[in-house]
């Protein structure tokens, strides 16, 4: 969740540190602050709030140096506050950034409090700071220092280190939270994310776990968990360093949900042709491990978990295989029983998730048949633990509310759902209709997209409302729960979802006039039933709004407003497409009610700790 940047240069890098910190500002904080070697003293500002708050206290009292480090903290242990804030010190001559959680950071606090080492922060972080300086007055080189330090701690962390005794290196190591060297000419730089250092380097190295590495301005060494210097392949990014920009949208997460069509379409490119799935994007021992299916357990949090439900009606309706999911926080703990040839299935978009990755970890050891991850970050953790991987090339999502990669997630099940069909029933005359479906959705996106007017006409009536509840059935009922999500994410109103059938057992009694009733109502199977359900609603004086199709019969009359959907869009579609305007409606309540659409408070883009 934290943000970290680093450099080593013959120039002035508190420029770059700060262009870093705002590149991550997406992931969410509470506070900022940066450390650098200027003339031989280490030197720090931070502040709470926004690296504006920060980059106000540079202009008001400079700093210049050619060896830093910087930090966007978001609270874990202590409140927010700038004495809690980072780059922590020990002494006046040794600095740390880090991201993680310390779990043993009591019992070390207390040994080193009885050594006389006096806290200033009420971190986990301190902690470090002052155990590596503890090592440095046993006369140990700074690198050996860190090596000793992270060799006793027990947790997560993504760490950098400074000293103004060695003002020419910096110091990492990572165990749990990613962390990347940029690699440039005659300098280098580090971060917890690519997207930090694009305007820098496009080459990178990505620390593996249990590394530690050093880099100076002319050179880099990592050595691995066993101590041994090892070189890490260098990886040239595809990213270009605009790829942040708002593009003349008012926020992020607007421009991403206009982005959805391409990015659909991207992730199905050459993927599908001739109305067949290569199964082999999915890696080259894909068709073997589909073919030895018989059952897929999906793991995901938030947004992604709600794709996992999505996936799991279509994995049993098309595929005639048991498919579960699970939230990776429940997972981790409940020690689930493993079914004979099933497929792990993890779902993240930054690859990071400190929940999902220990569950992949987990399952690596528990008997399944294998591994697979549906992720937006090539180089991410996630996607380099598993054993077959499928990217949904949506780009960088800087909004917090998670839009495009919703959507290209659900298009990456989608072709799940057909490879693993190929193998368990369906023919080439089925999945030649399939794959015929995943083509139209940036099509019929597109055409959704064009409910942008009603949905900032239709926000008007949500502004001043304290609860919504949204109902779905069948494989529309995850996308009622991401819809709801979406609202109380980003407008800070309470809403819920329910599967509609679901009404009469408790939900009936909150709804009153008071209350808006939200329903995705696409022609199926189950719209019959739906349409029952929210007579239920009009009969205790609910408010609806309904997204139908157009052949569903539905009109607006009073206390009913109806938005019509495209015509023909079927039950596989149908998740993607109907999402759209349920982001734009949550999206334009927020403007209305002025929070701050890309960084609600208290959220995180990537969690990076349990």
């Amino acid at each position: 969740m934290c943000g970290i940047v680093g450099a080593v240069a013959e120039r002035n890098v508190i420029p770059i540190l700060m262009e870093g910190l705002r590149r991550l500002e997406y992931r969410g904080y509470d506070s900022a602050g940066v450390a650098c070697i200027a003339d031989g003293r280490l030197e720090r500002r931070r502040r709470l709030g926004k690296v504006a708050e920060l980059q106000a206290a540079l202009d008001e009292s400079p700093l210049r140096g050619h060896t830093g480090i910087a930090h966007t903290r978001w609270a874990t242990h202590g409140i927010p506050s700038e004495d809690n804030a980072h780059p922590h010190v020990s002494g006046d001559h040794l600095s740390i950034v880090h991201n993680g959680i310390i779990e043993n950071h009591e019992q070390l606090r207390a040994e080193l409090e009885a050594d006389g080492y006096v806290f200033d922060t009420d971190t986990d972080t301190e902690v470090i700071v002052h155990r590596i300086h503890q090592h440095l007055q046993q006369g140990q080189d700074l690198f050996d220092a860190v090596r000793g330090t992270v060799a006793e701690l027990e947790g997560a962390y993504a760490l950098v280190v400074m000293s103004q005794d060695d003002p020419d290196r910096l110091i990492l190591a990572r165990c749990g939270c990613p962390v990347v060297i940029g690699a440039g000419i005659g300098e280098n730089f580090v971060a917890s994310d690519v997207a930090a250092l694009l305007p820098v380097t496009r080459r990178f190295i990505f620390m593996e776990e249990g590394d530690i590495a050093e880099i100076r301005p002319g050179g880099i060494k990592v050595l691995d968990e066993s101590g041994s210097e090892i070189q890490r392949p260098i990886t040239e990014s595809e990213l270009s360093a605009d790829a942040a920009d708002k593009g003349g949208y008012r926020h992020f997460m607007l421009k991403e949900i206009h982005e959805q069509a391409r990015a659909v379409a991207q992730t199905l490119e050459e993927r599908v042709a001739k109305g067949k799935l290569l199964e082999a994007a999915f890696g080259p021992a894909a068709s073997g491990v589909f073919a030895k299916a018989q059952a897929v357990h999906i793991v995901a949090c938030g947004t992604s978990y709600h794709a996992g439900l999505v996936a799991s009606y279509l994995v049993e309706q098309i595929c005639r295989l048991p498919c579960s999911v699970d939230i990776a926080s429940e997972y981790r703990y409940r020690d689930p029983v493993v079914q004979p040839n099933t497929l792990f299935v993890t779902i993240s978009q930054s690859g990071e998730t400190a929940d999902t990755l220990a569950a992949l970890r987990l399952a690596k050891e528990a008997g399944y048949l294998s591994t697979l991850a549906i992720c937006n970050v090539p180089e991410s953790s996630l996607v380099r633990e598993s054993e077959l991987t499928m990217l949904t090339r949506a780009g960088p999502e800087i909004g917090v509310a998670s839009t495009k990669a919703f959507t290209t997630q659900l298009t990456a099940l989608g072709m799940l759902v057909i490879a693993l069909g190929k193998h368990h029933g369906c023919d080439a005359e089925r999945e030649r209709g399939l794959v015929t479906r995943l083509i139209e959705i940036p099509g019929l996106i597109e055409e959704t997209l064009k409910l942008d007017g009603a949905m900032r006409a239709l926000a008007k009536r949500f502004a001043e409302k304290h609860h919504a509840l949204f109902l779905g059935r069948g494989v529309l009922y995850p996308v009622a729960m991401e819809g709801a999500l979406k609202l109380k994410e980003i407008s800070y109103i309470h809403a819920e979802a329910y599967a509609a059938g679901e009404l009469k057992h408790g939900p009936l009694a909150l709804v009153d006039d008071d209350m808006p009733v939200i329903a995705v109502a696409p022609n199926n199977d189950l719209l019959e039933k739906l349409k029952s359900n929210l007579m239920e609603v009009r009969a205790r004086g609910g408010e609806l709004i309904v997204f139908a199709d157009p052949e569903s019969g539905m009109e607006s009359s009073e206390g009913v407003t109806v938005i019509t959907m495209p015509r023909h869009i079927t039950y596989f579609q149908a998740p993607a497409v109907y999402t759209v305007p349920l982001q734009l409606l949550s999206y334009h309540v927020a403007v209305l009610k002025g929070t701050d659409v890309d960084q609600p408070r208290n959220l995180a883009k990537s969690v990076t700790v349990e």
